[in-house]
């Protein structure tokens, strides 16, 4: 009866932890900034792989921008007009719950225009990371810098930590 409940405990404490290990945030912009001008934000977003249960952070200057989640056809004309949801505090997280596309502008006049737009696909955790590699640079004014993380750092360091858990739960408990 006690090797089963230890059994039971280890199993819904497993699940608790690798769910919760299983999220990560992530600061839009970053690292090269915040919700701001300059950012190529389609690269940064097919840099990474978002999955449900993530959050993406937006960190702005609250008088100087906002942000919009929009529809496709509002994110793509730059529209400001009808958005999902409108948020403001400088400092906004948006969870990603479901697969799919959510666009998110800035509906400041002239924002948008000027770059400040994002789409974030958030893909199945199974699904395996596409994300567009620019080529390798040449010449002398080539840098030598590292890679950027792998697109799936975040998954694996996820899922390493939340079984590391895991194996130290079933230790204590033998």
């Amino acid at each position: 009866m006690a090797a089963a409940m230890k059994i039971t405990l280890l199993a819904v404490a497993a699940m608790a932890v690798l769910s919760t290990a299983s999220a990560a945030t992530y600061n839009v912009g970053e690292p090269a900034g915040d919700w701001g001008f300059g950012i190529n934000y389609d690269s940064w977003a097919s840099s990474k792989q978002f999955i449900p249960g993530d959050s993406i952070v937006f960190k702005y200057s609250a008088q100087a921008h906002d942000v919009l989640e929009v529809s496709k056809a509002d994110y793509d004309s730059c529209s400001a007009a009808s958005p999902i949801t409108t948020l403001n505090t400088g400092n906004d997280i948006v969870s990603l719950p479901a697969t799919g596309t959510r666009y998110f502008i800035c509906g400041f006049t002239g924002h948008c225009t000027g770059g400040m737009k994002v789409a974030i696909n958030v893909v199945s955790a199974s699904s395996p990371s596409t994300p567009s590699s620019p080529a390798p640079a040449s010449g002398p004014s080539a840098s030598n810098s590292p890679p950027p993380p792998s697109p799936s750092a975040a998954t694996s360091v996820r899922v390493t930590a939340g079984l590391g858990f895991v194996v130290l739960l079933a230790g204590l408990m033998a």
